[in-house]
């Protein structure tokens, strides 16, 4: 489980004449993501959902505010450690394209502290499950798209972290490596894990997601399951709640 307490991140931005100004991207969120759970994350671009999930995956230290891990009934304090038990996907990984997946998931398994035959094991478990039998021995630089994208959440899963924290996961992939994906993440609620998953794809949250949050100018305008914010704004897809609920957000801005 991941726990978010009043999380800020304030960042300082240029304006005319050399003046600077500061601005919270992120603007005191609280949010519990429980185990066996999915929870999507949507908002327009510069919401502040990246730095939100960089700040949960302990990437970046936020500027106030708490984020707490617990796997069962203990509570993980050392950064360190909590890292351990994150699998963090972000929209623009750099992989080493001159070591083929399997080479690249092996270094990580060695980084992670894993056994050879463990790491061995891991490899061939996520190799099925992510479909990725027929290019684990090619050179990552000479992958597709989708294939590259692939060994990315392979990287996040070799050590079988208890939270999933990803981010854009499949943006710009094809239909097979989207259904992929999306699987392998319902097969991971089945196992107990928590999910944090952010996308710009409505209709792939509202068939994957337990609960949505959304997010806008930094702030949660709204959370709850697709039934209950249907309920909430009278609308009957994501898109047109989160269209909904932007509107007013602009109208109490006015007044």
């Amino acid at each position: 489980m991941i726990v978010v307490e009043n999380l800020v991140k304030t960042f300082t931005r240029n304006e005319k004449k050399n003046k600077k100004s500061e601005f919270n991207a992120v603007d005191g969120i609280s949010l519990t993501v429980k185990e066996g759970e999915i929870v999507g994350i949507l908002g327009p671009n510069g919401a502040g959902k990246t730095t939100l999930l960089r700040m949960m995956s302990k990437l970046m230290n936020p500027s106030g505010g708490v984020v707490s891990i617990r796997v069962g009934d203990e509570e993980i304090s050392d950064d360190i450690e909590i890292k351990r038990h994150i699998g963090y996907l972000s929209n623009n990984t750099k992989l080493y394209g001159r070591l083929s997946a399997r080479e690249f998931l092996q270094m990580l398994g060695i980084l992670y502290g894993l056994s050879e035959e463990d790491t061995k094991q891991r490899i061939q478990q996520i190799s099925e499950v992510l479909s990725m039998e027929s290019f684990l021995d090619n050179r990552i630089e000479r992958l597709s798209t989708g294939q590259t994208q692939r060994v990315s959440i392979a990287r996040c899963l070799v050590h079988d972290p208890q939270v999933y924290i990803f981010d854009e996961p499949t943006l710009g992939l094809d239909i097979i490596s989207s259904a992929a994906i999306i699987d392998f993440m319902k097969g991971e609620r089945r196992r107990g894990k928590t999910v944090l998953y952010s996308t710009h794809y409505m209709e792939e949250a509202e068939f994957l997601c337990d609960r949505i949050v959304m997010i806008y100018r930094g702030k949660i305008i709204s959370e709850g399951t697709p039934s209950e914010l249907r309920a909430q704004t009278g609308k009957s897809s994501l898109r047109d709640i989160f269209s909904e609920l932007i509107s007013r957000e602009g109208m109490q801005d006015e007044n």
